[in-house]
């Protein structure tokens, strides 16, 4: 067995090669020592990782997420991690605008007042004609942008680095200030974990609204909750931490905030986009063609 990958549609598909599949719903293969290519299933809990260390051939790793911090600690010398960059654009950007849009209309609002038989309106602040702030200008906000394209928005891109028509990081909190919506779509990394601190939230505009479908650690949640609390400041996010947000953390009782359980990746688009990326890093792999998507080592 070369390839040990969790969808059987792909392995269907290659089935002139070794591959066996592992989902994670049943046993592991008895025998990993051959594995050189391994996918894990679709899941950030480190115990889907785990059997990386079990395999002596191993040389490739390919994650169906975008992010990859979840792996990082199971790397050794002579593997290569790939991402699934691309696989997951569509579907978070999908939520990202859904996220914004459901929070300026106070979409949660009305659906709480329904629940109760109460007719509640009230002047809500319009996506249209907002100065949209997206951090982090990757293939996602790439793909969030071509979704704003139509409401009548400005937007900034700020990345790591510059580039035409996309500001440095080291420029974001001088761009805070006249931003009605900042979307948060960057990597975790040690350069970005806690990136969204309280000098950050101190520079955004009373009313702002803070959307995150990046990584709950880029924000600091302390900080967070004390500018929601105060009222001065609204969010949306996608992800928390930590995470899953315990039942009893003062996030969920804030004011000003809509909170979905880290979803952005998870529709139907997924699947076949992940089947795709799967099928074509194992025939390059087989053609001794150059991955496309590695992050590490960098």
């Amino acid at each position: 067995m070369r390839y040990l990958i969790p969808f059987a549609e792909s392995a269907d598909r290659l089935s002139d090669l070794d591959v066996e599949v592992w989902d994670g719903s049943t046993p592991l293969p008895s025998v990993l020592d051959d594995v050189e290519f391994f996918v894990p299933p679709y899941t950030f809990d480190k115990k889907y990782h785990q059997p990386i260390v079990d395999m002596p051939a191993l040389r490739v790793v390919q994650l169906l997420t975008a992010g990859y911090e979840h792996a990082m600690h199971l790397m050794r010398p002579g593997l290569l991690l790939a991402n699934a960059r691309g696989v997951h654009d569509a579907s978070t950007a999908e939520l990202a605008l859904t996220l914004t849009l459901a929070a300026q209309r106070n979409v949660a609002g009305y659906v709480r007042a329904a629940d109760q038989g109460l007719w509640v309106r009230d002047e809500r602040p319009s996506l249209a004609d907002a100065n949209v702030l997206i951090v982090g200008y990757g293939s996602i906000g790439e793909a969030i942008e071509r979704r704003l394209a139509g409401f009548e928005v400005s937007v900034t891109r700020v990345a790591r680095s510059a580039r035409d028509g996309v500001h440095p990081i080291s420029d974001v909190v001088k761009l805070l200030p006249d931003a009605d919506v900042v979307i948060l779509i960057t990597p975790l990394t040690e350069e970005t974990r806690g990136l969204v601190g309280a000098d950050f939230l101190a520079a955004m505009k009373d009313g702002a609204l803070l959307v995150n479908v990046a990584r709950g650690p880029v924000v600091d949640t302390d900080a967070l909750v004390a500018e929601l609390t105060s009222g001065r400041l609204r969010a949306a996010l996608d992800v928390t931490d930590p995470e899953p947000l315990p039942a009893d953390h003062p996030l969920w009782s804030a004011p000003n905030v809509l909170i979905s359980p880290h979803v952005g990746g998870l529709t139907t688009a997924f699947y076949p986009r992940g089947r795709k990326l799967i099928e074509e890093q194992i025939r390059r792999y087989e053609a001794g063609e150059p991955l496309i998507n590695i992050v590490w080592p960098t």
